[in-house]
């Protein structure tokens, strides 16, 4: 709980440093980009040496991209059923599938579950959340966007293989039950330290909520798909197979994200519904720090 209480102050920092004056307003982004190329490897690299591989990892593995095949259909459906224009059921292609599995969900699976959680949370997010985002996401706004050209399968696989994270985890399986020198462990432990505050301060730093009153149904049907029906979708599946153990637990948890900020940023770029993104963002951070809690209590009653 004292780690929660943490996060909940460095999003208080975050938010009144919007307030001071002179912050540079691109303050967020540095942050962003500092936490994806140091400190976000850094935390792979001291946690994926650890893994011990078992059937339990299947399970985080497979459940995002289980949730997609889930997710795109319902989402298509719902925007014939309730006459999304083309630009916002492309928005909702890219943003409801994948949840912010990194900046929000490592500081909070290790809050709640502590250390043990991490290499389930890691394979959620670098296995599903990032290969879909690097790949799926990036298809999707080529194809709704009318300013975005369709990427080359060659260029796909070339943001995959070097985006950091993608080559820490990597170098973290490489390194498993390799000697590492003190020196080099007490340097990635240090920055893999920092990635906690930095991220929660961009965050805050960059929650924004702004909601016309003709997107709140939009809003709605959109957060409780991303934060209500997937995560409860992942429950049932797991339970249904008899998996209650630590492995499903995070993996409902993860489900359970708000919509990805990399992936909001993605859908912004493509000039699809940008304002409706932000708020869908904003509006879903606010929301999870109420919703995760209440979903770790009923996780722990049935675990």
């Amino acid at each position: 709980m004292d780690n929660f209480l943490l996060i909940l102050v460095y999003l208080g920092i975050g938010l009144a440093l919007r307030r001071v004056a002179g912050m540079p307003e691109n303050t967020s982004v540095a942050l962003n980009a500092y936490a994806l190329n140091v400190a976000l490897p850094a935390v792979i690299l001291s946690n994926v040496p650890l893994l011990t591989f078992s059937s339990a990892l299947l399970i985080p593995t497979v459940t995002p991209w289980l949730l997609m095949l889930l997710v795109i259909p319902l989402i298509i459906l719902l925007g014939r059923l309730l006459h999304w224009p083309r630009e916002v059921v492309g928005a909702m292609l890219i943003v409801l599938p994948l949840g912010n599995t990194s900046y929000l969900g490592f500081p909070l699976v290790q809050s709640f579950f502590g250390s043990a959680g991490m290499p389930y949370a890691m394979v959620y997010d670098q296995l599903g959340s990032f290969l879909a985002l690097a790949s799926y996401a990036v298809v999707i706004a080529a194809l709704y966007s009318p300013k975005v050209e369709k990427p080359a399968a060659r260029d796909i696989v070339l943001r995959i293989v070097s985006f950091p994270p993608f080559l820490a985890l990597i170098a973290g399986l490489a390194l498993r039950g390799v000697s590492i020198p003190p020196l080099a462990e007490q340097v990635v432990a240090t920055l893999a330290a920092t990635l906690i505050p930095l991220v929660m301060i961009a965050v805050g730093f960059q929650i924004s909520i702004r909601l016309a009153r003709s997107e709140r149904v939009t809003i709605g049907v959109a957060l409780g798909i991303k934060m209500l029906l997937m995560p409860l979708c992942t429950f049932l599946l797991w339970a249904a197979f008899g998996q209650r153990g630590l492995a499903s637990q995070v993996a409902v948890f993860q489900a359970a994200m708000p919509p990805m900020i990399s992936a909001a940023t993605i859908a912004i770029m493509a000039g699809l519904a940008p304002r409706l993104v932000t708020a869908l963002i904003g509006i879903g951070i606010v929301i999870s720090l109420v919703t995760l809690p209440a979903l770790y209590w009923l996780l722990s009653l049935n675990g």
